[in-house]
């Protein structure tokens, strides 16, 4: 047998296929009533997840921290926050997912931590050049209120603060990307790489399937910290500041990861929040890198049939390149829900269903938010409510697709958010909107239209077309868009996804159709904000 059979026919990682179904744990399921969601919560609901057919789950933070970000602001990276219990309790879930044939992956935030973390604490006390540090990027401004250079911060306002704004002798400035309370870590020091090699460990040794890296592109600063040709924020990485991001450094840190990940049995898998251009990010995931990167090009497309094609195409040509499939994804705990940002009311909702239809018939592995498979919109969360940092600094809030899941039509115990008794169940620690019970589980499950049986049967109709080799680790995606506003992605010769992104019906592509997000009209073409896929031959 040659080399190419012998490869042909060995088993795919299983992260090849996967879809993953990203959990925020604060507004998932609150299991001891006091409005927040927690580890508890999660574990009771984990057959929930496990009945969509998801291959597993990502978890954002909920090791300690003062939740200045929630939870993005990590002052232990090796223990339990007892806002969502305890270590034994993540150990259990841990356990439970795996019996229920769940992978489970933790978010890692290596750029930045809290400020109350014992090292940054350590470093304050220390003063300026001690060896503390140098774990961070201390630095004396040139005097008075000047920061060390003009570095803005993703959150709005500079990315610099004083270290002991009243003293006269210290007169450091400390570099955070993010809130104050989130210092950025010196990666150009050996002993913060060092400290990270152990995080992961930690969690490797106890199971956890994979790690989603928050912000993998900016742990190295460019050398001498210089300005910034751009005044604005960093969020966009290469597009406004080159200096604090996409570093050729970095790209050792994530050999060294994988070596470590493949130290396992099974190997680990490394996913990175790589918000860079395509051609960029796809650098993140050759062969002895990330095993996946978000493809955030992807994630923030609106319903534009023509930016569809042209990023489809653009990321196609980045895994020609570098040999890494796009990780897809429609949303996430940082931007705005698909159904609103596709146009809301009800237009949107339809846009959205077919959105989902469209991501789980595309190339490579999939990641859905909670919510996305019950539609949910964007919630305009009262101003006096709003928590997140982002708002209060820059005028951006994240809230509205972070409020807890309705899983009930009564709103007793929030909507079912809180599994204690109604005694015990305080309000959620985000306002659900009056009417989120429209929305609720309970009621989605006994409609066959519902979007979360649409979720289940494209989830199930998927691992089908993988088990059957219709779908391969190997599939690219020719994007094009034809008359009347139709979007075409042919995955391989047998299947193409169509999406109809016009305002009038358009006829299918020749094939069998295995799957539509709504139906079809009555002489068989394809509604506007419709998708579907389509078997040829």
């Amino acid at each position: 047998m040659s080399v190419s059979e012998e490869t042909a026919l060995a088993p795919a990682d299983w992260w090849e296929s996967a879809v993953i179904y990203q959990v925020y744990p604060r507004s998932f399921a609150d299991g001891d009533g006091d409005g927040v969601g927690d580890l508890a919560g999660l574990t009771a609901r984990l057959p929930y997840i496990a009945e969509l057919g998801v291959d597993g789950i990502w978890m954002t933070p909920f090791q300690p921290s003062p939740q200045v970000d929630q939870g993005y602001d990590v002052s232990d990276y090796c223990g339990v926050d007892p806002l969502f219990g305890t270590l034994e309790q993540f150990e259990s879930l841990l356990e439970q997912a795996h019996a229920l044939g769940l992978k489970v992956l933790l978010d890692v935030v290596p750029n930045h931590c809290s400020s109350e973390h014992p090292l940054f604490q350590a470093a304050l006390a220390a003063g300026p050049g001690s060896p503390e540090r140098e774990l961070f990027h201390f630095v004396p401004g040139p005097g008075g209120d000047t920061p060390p250079n003009n570095w803005q911060s993703v959150f709005g306002g500079r990315a610099w603060s004083r270290a002991n704004p009243s003293s006269e002798t210290d007169l450091d400035w400390y570099l955070h990307l993010f809130s104050a309370g989130q210092p950025d870590w010196n990666w150009r020091n050996p002993a913060v790489g060092d400290y990270f090699d152990g995080v992961l460990r930690f969690w490797f040794d106890k199971g956890v399937d994979g790690l989603r890296i928050d912000v993998a592109h900016a742990l190295f600063k460019a050398e001498g910290l210089p300005d910034s040709p751009s005044e604005g924020g960093v969020v966009d990485g290469l597009r406004s500041n080159p200096q604090v991001s996409d570093q050729e450094e970095v790209h050792d840190v994530y050999r060294r990861w994988r070596t470590l990940a493949e130290k396992y049995e099974p190997h680990r898998l490394l996913v990175g929040e790589v918000n860079l251009e395509p051609a960029r990010a796809a650098r993140y995931t050759r062969s002895d890198e990330m095993q996946q990167a978000f493809a955030f090009a992807f994630v923030k497309l609106g319903w534009d049939p023509e930016a569809w094609a042209a990023v489809g195409n653009e990321l196609e040509a980045a895994r020609l390149l570098h040999g890494a499939t796009p990780t897809r994804a429609l949303e996430n705990h940082d931007i705005v829900r698909a159904a609103t940002r596709f146009g809301g009311g009800s237009v949107g909702a339809a846009r959205a269903r077919a959105a989902l239809v469209a991501l789980l018939g595309l190339p490579g592995p999939a990641y859905l938010y909670q919510g996305q498979e019950l539609g949910l919109p964007e919630v305009d969360v009262p101003v006096e409510a709003r928590v997140d940092p982002m708002w209060a600094r820059g005028g951006v809030c994240r809230d509205g697709a972070r409020v807890p899941l309705p899983w009930t039509e009564d709103a007793g115990r929030n909507h079912g958010f809180s599994l204690a008794g109604p005694a015990v169940a305080s309000e959620p620690w985000l306002p659900q909107p009056a009417g989120w019970g429209a929305h609720a589980v309970e009621l989605q499950e006994q409609d066959p239209a519902s979007a979360l049986n649409l979720t289940k049967a494209a989830l199930e109709l998927r691992r089908t077309l993988w088990r059957d080799e219709v779908f391969t680790a190997a599939d690219g995606g020719t994007w094009r868009v034809e008359p009347g506003n139709l979007l075409v992605c042919e995955r391989n010769e047998q299947f193409l996804v169509a999406v109809a992104m016009g305002d009038e019906p358009v006829q299918l592509p020749a094939g069998r159709l295995l799957l539509s997000a709504a139906p079809l009209t009555e002489d068989g073409w394809l509604q506007p904000n419709n998708a579907a896929w389509i078997l040829r031959g």
